[in-house]
């Protein structure tokens, strides 16, 4: 998606992002938080980029040509 200046930097959801879902998150300027309308998540941004870390293992070997199958 593209970056809509809804926040400072638009975040994917972790939890839709499990669900290959691309949604941005809102931040809160009150709460310092952030939050998706899709499916209620809320956190920070350390949490965010922990969360999307872990769920990129899964993607990891996207790029390699895989040749051999044991």
């Amino acid at each position: 998606m593209a970056q809509a200046g809804k926040g400072r930097l638009n975040y994917r959801c972790p939890m839709c992002f499990m669900r290959d879902l691309d949604i941005d998150m809102f931040y809160d300027k009150e709460k310092e938080e952030y939050y998706c309308l899709r499916c209620q998540y809320t956190g920070d941004e350390k949490d965010i980029l922990e969360k999307n870390e872990l769920i990129r293992i899964k993607y990891r070997k996207m790029y390699e040509r895989i040749t051999e199958f044991e």
